[in-house]
C-alpha cells in the first residue's frame, strides 16, 4: 500500500477493522458466504477508495473470512493504490479490453477471478449478498455475476453496509463538522450572490467555487449533487438546477447545496426573495421555522423517527400546510447521484429508534403550485439532543 496526501483525512486502520467487523457480523446474521459491494460510498467506507471511476464496473468482494479484494478497471486499480487502505495484492485490475463491450461484461471476469483467488465461493451451498439496488450495479453486472457462480444463490443484501454506516464514529462526526463549516460558508456566498438581473448560472458558479474553496482551514470536496436553484414559479418544484436566465425582482429562489469534506456531506437549504415578499411566503417561512425547531427539539436518543415526523407535521397542519414527503434522511458519505445514505427517512411510520451518532438532513420543503419555500439543517444526534453542523439564520432572506 502506497499512502499519498489524499489519505491524510482517512480513518485509522483500527477504524477500518471495526467497520469490517460490524459488516461481517451483519453478514453472519444473514448467513452470507460473501458480500459484493458496489456502492462507491460503501467502497469508501470499507477501504478508503476514492476516485471518479464508478461509471465503470467495480466492486469489493468481502468473504466471510479473510481480507477483502477490490476489483476495478486496470487504470483505476492503479489509482486505488493511492487512496485505499488495502494491500496492493488485494487490489486487482481487470483488462482494459473489457471496457464498454457489448459482447462481454467485466463482472464475468471479476467473478471468475474472485473465485480463482478464493474470495468468492461458488456452488449450491454458497449464499452471496449483492447490492442489488446500488446505482452502479447494472442488470448486466448482476447476470454476469450469477452466471459465474456455478449455482450459488445471489440475494439482495438490502443496503447492509449502508445500515452499518448509520451510527457515526468520532472520526466521521469530525468530518461532518468540517463539511458543515463549508456548507455554511457556501450558503453565505450563495445568498450574497443573488441579485435582480444576475444570471442564475453565474450564481451557480459562485456556489461551486465556494464549495471547492472550503474554508481557510479545510479545502472542500466535490458534492454528490450540484447546486439546486428553483426560481420563481419553478420554486414550487424541488430538484431543479439552474439556467442562464436572470433573477427577477418579485420572485423567490430556493437554494439547496452541500458542503463536502472527505466525501462526508452536510446539506443545507435556504430561501431568498427579491423585493417585498408576499404575506403568504412570510407566513410560511414563520411556520416552517417553528416546525423545524420542534423537529430538532424532538430528536433525542431513544425517540422513534415517526414521532419526530409527527411533531413537525402537527405544527405545519395547524398553520394550514400539508407536507406529504419525508422531512429528512440520514447523511454521511456521499457520491453522485445522491448525498443521502438510503436508510432512515424522517417520515410517518418509520420505526427506527434514534441513537447518538446518527446524522440527518432535516429539510422542510413546502412546494406549492407556482411557489415554494425551503429551510433545512444538517444535524448529528448527540447524547442529549442535537448538534447543529451549521449556524445560519433561519428566516427568509429578503433582498430589495
Amino acid at each position: 500500500m502506497t499512502r499519498s496526501p489524499e489519505m491524510a483525512s482517512m480513518a485509522s486502520d483500527a477504524e477500518y477493522a471495526e467497520r469490517l467487523r460490524r459488516v461481517r457480523a451483519s453478514m453472519e446474521r444473514r448467513s452470507l458466504s460473501a458480500l459484493v459491494v458496489t456502492d462507491p460510498a460503501n467502497l469508501f467506507y470499507l477501504t478508503g477508495y476514492n476516485a471518479w471511476s464508478f461509471y465503470t464496473p467495480q466492486c469489493l468482494v468481502l468473504p466471510a473470512d479473510g481480507p477483502p479484494t477490490l476489483f476495478a478497471r486496470a487504470m483505476d486499480a492503479a489509482g486505488a493504490r493511492h487512496t485505499c487502505n488495502l494491500l496492493d495484492e488485494h487490489i486487482v485490475g481487470y483488462p482494459e479490453t473489457l471496457v464498454h463491450r457489448p459482447d462481454i461484461h467485466p463482472f464475468g471476469w471479476i467473478t471468475e477471478t474472485a473465485r480463482a483467488r478464493g474470495v468468492l465461493p461458488a456452488g449450491p451451498d454458497a449464499v452471496i449478498g449483492a447490492e442489488c439496488d446500488s446505482h452502479f450495479f447494472s442488470a448486466r453486472a448482476y447476470v454476469s455475476l450469477v452466471e459465474g457462480l456455478d449455482g450459488a444463490r445471489v440475494v439482495d443484501s438490502g443496503e447492509l453496509v449502508n445500515w452499518v454506516r448509520l451510527v457515526k464514529s468520532e472520526h466521521e462526526i469530525a468530518q461532518l463538522r468540517i463539511a458543515g463549516q463549508i456548507a455554511e460558508a457556501t450558503m453565505q456566498a450563495a445568498l450574497e450572490s443573488v441579485w435582480p438581473g444576475r444570471r442564475q448560472c453565474d450564481v451557480a458558479g459562485d456556489i461551486v467555487a465556494a464549495q471547492a474553496r472550503g474554508t481557510a482551514e479545510h479545502g472542500g470536496d466535490y458534492p454528490a449533487i450540484p447546486p439546486m436553484l428553483p426560481t420563481g414559479a419553478a420554486a414550487g418544484t424541488p430538484h431543479l438546477t439552474w439556467s442562464e436566465q436572470p433573477f427577477v425582482s418579485g420572485e423567490a429562489t430556493t437554494i439547496e447545496l452541500a458542503g463536502a469534506f472527505g466525501r462526508y456531506h452536510a446539506p443545507l437549504a435556504r430561501t431568498i426573495h427579491l423585493g417585498d415578499p408576499p404575506p403568504l411566503l412570510t407566513d410560511t417561512a414563520n411556520a416552517v421555522d417553528e416546525a423545524l425547531a420542534a423537529g430538532c427539539e424532538a430528536i433525542k436518543p431513544g425517540v422513534v423517527v415517526a414521532d419526530v415526523h409527527a411533531s413537525v407535521n402537527d405544527i405545519l397542519n395547524r398553520q394550514g400546510l400539508v407536507k406529504e414527503s419525508r422531512i429528512g434522511y440520514s447523511i454521511g458519505i456521499g457520491y453522485p447521484p445522491d448525498w443521502g445514505e438510503r436508510t432512515v427517512s424522517l417520515r410517518a411510520g418509520d420505526p427506527t429508534v434514534l441513537e447518538a451518532g446518527m446524522a440527518f438532513h432535516v429539510i422542510l420543503g413546502i412546494w406549492m403550485d407556482g411557489w415554494g419555500y425551503e429551510l433545512s439543517e444538517p444535524i448529528v444526534v448527540s447524547g442529549d439532543g442535537v448538534e447543529h453542523l451549521t449556524d445560519l439564520p433561519h428566516e427568509l432572506t429578503v433582498r430589495k
